[in-house]
């Protein structure tokens, strides 16, 4: 999987995180109702709403906001409908991007979506054009002076991991979707702090980007992140350092 952190680590220099969004709650709470609608107001036998209260209990999301996303999923309080949909497109140099989103009126979803494109010199694709190359994978990383890495590699590889590597003085643990919980729980157990732990699509490659089209690249992004309707933004492109540090 060739270059597949380049994404994740260019959202942490550059600070790109939802967790650093004044959206973050609104976002939160539309990923516990829909988990809660689909499967269920159970954590513990919902994975999926048990991943999206970590995420909101991470952010500092308050427990009554929590509480309240869950019982409109399930029904017990007045909620709104959202739809599920993942826009697909190109940005500058070709960079292949996936846009998730949550949205309780269509329209708007893909006008806004389009038209963040077309402001950072990229396109609106068809539905297939690049999520081919984007794997769903469970991924950690760990700073690499912050852990023992014999045990860590011992309960990673013990707890179903598929690949461990070290990088910039970080280690990455990947492993299939569904070990994900297993994993984690191994990792809490063993009391192996992890800086972050998730869920996420990676990109089998990934394109350089310099100058005036990286700016591009990160403003996509980014503008694609602040819309209400978007949860996550995935791409496949990477920036040096030096050009990171200079933006």
């Amino acid at each position: 999987m060739a270059g597949h952190s380049k994404w994740a680590n260019i959202k942490r220099r550059k600070g790109a995180q939802d967790a650093k969004r004044g959206n973050i709650f609104t976002k939160l709470n539309r990923e516990i109702t829909v988990s809660a609608k689909l499967g269920g107001g159970e954590p513990d036998a919902n994975p999926r709403l048990r991943l999206a209260i970590n995420k909101a209990k991470a952010a500092n999301m308050p427990v009554n906001n929590i509480e309240r996303a869950i019982k409109k999923g399930t029904g017990e309080l007045e909620g709104v409908n959202y739809d599920e949909l993942t826009y697909e497109g190109y940005g500058p140099a070709g960079i292949a991007i996936l846009v998730e989103v949550l949205t309780d009126n269509r329209n708007r979803a893909v006008s806004d979506v389009r038209n963040i494109f077309s402001k950072y010199n990229g396109n609106l694709g068809e539905s297939g054009c690049v999520a081919w190359i984007f794997s769903m994978t469970s991924y950690f990383i760990f700073e690499k002076d912050e852990v023992d890495g014999d045990t860590l590699v011992e309960v990673a590889l013990d707890a179903g991991a598929e690949d461990i590597k070290e990088e910039d003085g970080e280690i990455e643990v990947t492993a299939p979707p569904e070990y994900f919980q297993q994993i984690k729980d191994a990792f809490d157990k063993a009391e192996l702090k992890y800086i972050e732990g998730e869920v996420t699509m990676i990109p089998q490659n990934t394109i350089n980007l310099d100058g005036k089209q990286a700016e591009q690249a990160l403003k996509l992004v980014e503008a694609l992140e602040d819309s209400d309707d978007v949860q996550k933004v995935y791409a496949n492109f990477d920036i040096p350092e030096e050009i990171m540090e200079s933006l």
